[in-house]
């Protein structure tokens, strides 16, 4: 016998208890109430009719008190009243004349009735009860009335034995549609149980996998420039910098490299990127961290001057790392595009270096030089935004590639320099759900661009999240903007 078989069981055996303990009290309380109708109904036999109550109701009365002592099987507590009240108006009914027989069946009818609303016992039980009535009936009818057969029948005896033989039927699918409840209702249980089990175990699961890619966003923070160090070494700058998910696929970069030089000033060279890796959250993660490092790791290189070469050195690293133990047929092709750049101080920090030699008319402030892979850079100069193009081709994906080539940029005074990933301007929302575009991006870096560097990072943030309104953040989001 399983489990389910034996909960079943005995929920439904606490049932049958519950409604069998009603059902002798009822027949205890009300089987002697009704002597009063008897005694002004039918007062020359009130005195046998009170001795058969009184009977009746004392035999009920034991058996509710001390069932569990003498261990009354529960079905048999529902047997008990109803097969005494039963053989009890069989008896009543054999002394009636016509009149009160027929206002006694509707008595009959109720007390079957309500067994079959009652009672939980085995159709044997009921089977023994009707069978018990009949032969009450026919002894008590054949030794005390003068009633013939049809007048018997007619006057309620047929319909009584009819509402009896159904009550077998009602008693039967009753206990069959109780079962079934109790058995549907404790699988629910069951199930319910089983689902909130597994609910705490998902939950404790995802509290583990959150509390872990917490700690790598605590390593991935720990390699990523810190705001603070951002402001020391670019002055006038910001970061827009919105991750999908806890951990970024995006980063930034700014460091600083002081050179020496012989028979010349020492310099100061600040290098800054924006990077998009291989997918976002996690697996984007890993790979701004391989990412991140190299690029500190590029910082001692004796032979990388330019952000060319140092991109080149990313991209040779990246993909010897990542396929350090895969072999020709299964080589990963995940990587990242980047746009790098570099600007020269004097040892003091008191200016940016010019170039050497310029035959421009204008003032130029500084130069700055740029390589991309995949990544442009955007210049906005006096409300007009000048973009040098990225190479084609991202780091990490293949071992060998072209080179990267390098840009060299004379900056004037008031220059705003941008570097960014695509998240920002593949974001879809607006009125139609579309992407923003990189028409409306440069639009409104350009319209943005006069701003204080503060003010600028306010209103993008802004724009992004009026564009995508109640849409959700399609990928991760990283801008930089620098002023010379």
């Amino acid at each position: 016998m399983n489990a389910t078989s034996v909960n079943w069981q005995s929920e439904i055996n606490k049932t049958i208890l519950r409604y069998h303990t009603i059902a002798l009290w009822v027949a205890v309380i009300f089987n002697m109430l009704f002597f009063v109708t008897d005694y002004f109904n039918i007062y020359e036999y009130w005195q046998e009719f009170l001795t058969f109550r009184v009977a009746v109701s004392l035999v009920c009365l034991v058996t509710v008190l001390f069932h569990e002592k003498i261990k009354i099987p529960i079905e048999v507590l529902g047997f008990i009243p109803v097969f005494l009240i039963s053989i009890q108006n069989a008896y009543m009914w054999s002394v009636m004349d016509l009149e009160h027989l027929q206002k006694h069946a509707f008595a009959y009818i109720a007390l079957f009735i309500g067994s079959g609303m009652f009672m939980f016992y085995h159709v044997y039980y009921s089977v023994l009860i009707v069978v018990a009535n009949i032969i009450a009936n026919i002894i008590f009818f054949y030794y005390n009335s003068t009633l013939s057969l049809d007048e018997i029948l007619v006057s309620g005896g047929l319909l009584t034995g009819a509402v009896a033989v159904f009550s077998i039927l009602l008693i039967r699918m009753r206990y069959r549609l109780t079962k079934k409840e109790i058995v549907a209702r404790l699988m629910l249980e069951k199930s319910k149980k089983q689902l909130e089990e597994q609910k705490a175990i998902t939950e404790e699961k995802n509290k583990e996998i959150v509390d872990s890619i917490n700690y790598a966003k605590r390593i991935q923070d720990a390699l990523i420039t810190p705001p603070a160090k951002l402001k020391k070494l670019l002055p006038e700058s910001f970061v827009v910098f919105m991750p999908k998910d806890i951990v970024s696929g995006d980063f930034y970069w700014a460091t600083e490299i002081t050179t020496t030089k012989v028979n010349e000033p020492n310099e100061k060279m600040v290098v800054f990127a924006v990077a998009d890796c291989t997918g976002h959250g996690v697996s984007g993660a890993f790979m701004s961290i391989i990412g991140l490092k190299i690029l500190n790791q590029s910082k001692i290189q004796p032979n990388i001057n330019s952000p060319a070469e140092a991109l080149n050195y990313l991209n040779d690293e990246v993909y010897s790392t990542i396929n350090i133990h895969t072999d020709d047929e299964n080589v990963i092709r995940d990587g990242m595009d980047i746009a790098l750049c570099s600007l020269r101080f004097d040892v003091s920090g008191s200016r940016l270096t010019p170039p050497q030699t310029s035959n421009m008319e204008h003032e130029t402030t500084a130069v700055l030089q740029y390589a991309g892979a995949n990544n442009s850079l955007y210049i906005i100069r006096n409300g007009e935004l000048l973009e040098t193009k990225a190479d084609k081709q991202p780091i990490g994906a293949y071992e060998t590639e072209n080179s990267f080539q390098n840009h060299e940029i004379e900056l004037q005074k008031g220059d705003m320099v941008y570097l960014f990933s695509d998240g920002y301007a593949d974001q879809f929302g607006g009125p139609k759900g579309k992407k923003f575009n990189y028409r409306q991006f440069k639009e409104l870096l350009t319209d943005v661009s006069s701003l204080p560097v503060d003010e600028q990072k306010e209103m993008l943030i802004d724009a992004h999240n009026a564009w995508k309104g109640s849409q959700e953040q399609l990928d991760d989001i990283c801008i930089m903007g620098v002023r010379v």
